[in-house]
């Protein structure tokens, strides 16, 4: 048995968000696992009844309609199975593998035999830590992050004295089978900030996603080649907003295109190629970083166009799966990969067979625990 914890119930219209957890609760029953998830929410995050019922549904699709618990206000239940089953199911499992620290329930963290934090958002946590801003990494046994690169030279990852395991954010390969629908922009998915905000660490300032793509958003332009962003980007924003239609950029609300792990898959499989832009963060620290939207990319036969954030060495790159750095490379990734559609489309697949199956991937992580 293990269990899953991490905030995804806050977040009902977010295909994308959904599979970073689907991939590990269905990846994990393949490897003969039972599996449990965990969430939280509290009255600020405005969690319904119908986000609850679209978490059900999206659960029961996948055979997991009796493996969750959602924690609600005074920590009891609010839906799925009891807190107190939940403690029992925590007492007879291997571990807890509690993303990003989000599970804080004392009696649950206490049940668990081993407490693993799993960072998927690599560097807060830690600046936090040094900055004593905020400790989510205190109680934990083990600490799993997907900065593959940190406690390297050339990483600025603090490690906060702690030992790291590194992995890599698994695709279950089967649900993500390549797809043949014709194809036609690039497109991005994500957030133009998020919930973080920069951090001042070290005499530098580590920033967001909007911090990088304001540095290529004539790339519409140079190319001519359209490109359509799923992003979640505030209507305030309005000199970013109108800079991004200038320039060519096709914009779509998430909560339309992708708000469901279905519409997510189908986005995605109607690409032409993914052009992911990092968060400053990542980029600055060249902590090895790389997107679980990427690798869905990838199992779908469609090439990704990757900011670099310390990718060398840790993947092969120039075929299937593309770095840039400046807007130069990035022009020429794009003609590359236009030119040669069918090359990088199924080294793509191949890498995300390699280097992504979550048969492979969760089963060197579980080793190293």
């Amino acid at each position: 048995m293990l269990v899953v914890s991490g905030g995804w119930v806050q977040r009902p219209l977010y295909g994308g968000h959904a599979w970073v957890f689907l991939n590990w609760l269905v990846g994990l029953q393949r490897l003969g696992f039972d599996v449990l998830f965990i969430d939280r929410t509290t009255p600020e995050m405005g969690v319904g009844t119908t986000s609850l019922a679209q978490f059900h549904s999206v659960m029961d699709r996948f055979g997991l309609a009796n493996s969750y618990c959602i924690l609600g206000p005074g920590g009891k239940s609010a839906a799925g199975i009891s807190k107190a089953s939940a403690l029992a199911y925590l007492r007879r499992s291997l571990a807890l593998l509690n993303f990003n620290g989000y599970l804080t329930d004392g009696a649950l963290l206490d049940a668990a035999p081993v407490r693993v934090y799993v960072d998927i958002d690599p560097g807060f946590a830690q600046m936090w830590r040094e900055l004593g801003l905020h400790d989510s990494l205190s109680g934990h046994d083990l600490f799993v992050t997907i900065a593959e690169n940190i406690g390297r030279s050339g990483c600025a990852i603090p490690t906060c004295g702690l030992n790291w395991i590194t992995a890599r954010q698994p695709v279950v390969l089967d649900l993500w089978p390549p797809r043949d629908e014709r194809v036609s922009a690039f497109t991005s998915v994500g957030s133009w900030r998020g919930p973080f905000a920069p951090i001042e660490f070290g005499n530098r300032i580590y920033g967001l996603r909007v911090h990088e793509f304001r540095k290529f958003v004539t790339l519409p332009r140079l190319t001519a080649r359209p490109f359509t962003a799923a992003l979640d980007i505030h209507d305030n924003e309005t000199a970013d907003l109108k800079i991004l239609q200038d320039m060519g950029w096709h914009l779509v609300r998430p909560e339309q295109a992708v708000g469901n792990p279905f519409d997510y898959q189908d986005f995605i499989g109607q690409s032409k190629a993914e052009f992911m832009v990092a968060k400053n963060m990542y980029v600055t620290t060249q902590c090895g970083w790389f997107s679980d939207r990427s690798s869905c990319y990838l199992a779908s036969g469609r090439p990704v166009i990757a900011q670099d954030t310390g990718l060398a060495g840790l993947y092969p790159v120039g075929t299937g799966l593309l770095t840039f750095e400046s807007v130069d490379d990035a022009v020429a990734a794009v003609e590359s990969v236009v030119s040669d559609y069918h090359r990088h489309a199924r080294a793509a697949r191949e890498i995300a067979e390699s280097h992504f199956d979550s048969d492979y991937v969760l089963t060197s992580l579980l080793e190293k625990l």
